[in-house]
């Protein structure tokens, strides 16, 4: 491949770790999402307990307890999500926290659930405090009260719903108000995934893409993913790029850490961004401690984008670690660039 060929796709690829997505990879993300436990990969314990308390409701014909699912971006609460629908047999209904923006809008969806339906809120933080309120009761009794009228003729109506079983995901659990935290019965937090598991899921939708793929280029993928099944897909799409415009039959090792680094992904699975945060820290900041307004500040991007998408594997990976006075770079970071690590900045991580 020459040099404008990969500069051409370079200009085509999307931030890897952004939450962002255009359309045909949203297309694709679905398609490559296992459709039932046996094609699951990773988190055992999670899948083996889900399927304990699935199979007890269904004996017991009630539907399943509302299951809350917490934990970093593109992890598999999605896919599990649509499993458990699978597997109970039930037909869901998503949506997401800021889409509910009126409890009318909860209401409407609630209303038209039936007896064992599902009910996905994504990024379920962020429902306003208001439409939280009316969920209470609907998680509990399966009821909902609202006022008709106003002043002296105001009067609560109730209106009885059919069992159904909610299914939240956050990735900010504290950011959960503690009543609605409680109502759920089963609560699960799933965590960064391990290498040889990526490998297989990389393996599987390689299959779906009609991709040859050697093992040991699934590996380099697989190292460089930051632990994220939705990365290591995006970088497969990524890379079966490169492999068609070069006329490959099959992705080799070599062919797959070449299009890595074109697209500033390093060994550490860490890209541009990433390195931008940790330079920061290393260099503006000598290493910390910094909050993460600052750092947030001093690039010109969100706080929720650090602390949701970057902050979440740096800390992880053990480049970050959180002090009571900020974020502190770790002697893995200070390495990471060739620069030295000093008792001083030892002292900060205690």
């Amino acid at each position: 491949m020459s040099t404008e060929e990969r500069q051409a796709l370079l200009r085509g690829a999307p931030n890897i770790i952004d939450g962002n997505e255009s359309e045909e990879d949203a297309v694709l993300n679905i398609s490559l999402r296992p459709s039932k436990f046996a094609e699951f990969v990773g988190h055992k314990d999670i899948v083996d307990n889900l399927k304990i308390s699935i199979q007890a409701a269904k004996q017991r014909n009630e539907p399943l307890e509302h299951v809350l699912l917490s934990g970093p971006p593109g992890l598999g609460k999605t896919s599990l999500s649509h499993i458990i629908a699978h597997e109970m047999g039930a037909k869901i209904t998503a949506t997401s926290g800021p889409a509910i923006e009126r409890a009318g809008d909860l209401i409407g969806i609630l209303t038209n659930l039936e007896r064992g339906d599902i009910l996905f809120i994504d990024e379920i933080h962020r429902l306003s405090k208001v439409v939280e309120e009316f969920l209470y009761p609907a998680m509990e009794g399966f009821q909902i009260d609202f006022v008709i009228d106003k002043g002296p003729y105001a009067k609560t109506i109730k209106f009885n719903l059919k069992p159904f079983t909610l299914i939240g995901a956050t990735t900010r659990t504290g950011l959960l108000a503690a009543p609605l935290r409680g109502r759920f019965g089963i609560f699960y937090n799933l965590d960064f995934y391990k290498v040889e598991d990526l490998a297989k899921i990389i393996k599987h939708s390689a299959e779906i893409l009609g991709v040859q793929i050697e093992d040991a280029a699934a590996g380099e993928i697989a190292l460089r993913a930051r632990g994220t099944p939705r990365v290591a897909n995006r970088l497969l799409r990524r890379i079966r790029d490169y492999a068609q415009v070069a006329k490959a039959a099959k992705v080799s090792q070599s062919m797959a850490a070449k299009s890595l680094d074109d697209l500033g992904i390093d060994k550490a699975g860490l890209d541009e961004f990433d390195r931008k945060v940790l330079k920061l820290v290393l260099e503006s900041y000598s290493g910390g401690p910094v909050g993460v307004e600052s750092i947030a500040a001093s690039l010109n991007e969100e706080v929720d984008t650090i602390a949701d998408t970057v902050e979440p594997y740096l800390l992880k990976a053990g480049y970050l670690k959180r002090t009571p006075r900020g974020r502190t770079a770790t002697k893995l970071a200070f390495d990471h660039f060739g620069k030295v690590y000093t008792k001083e900045q030892q002292k900060e991580l205690f």
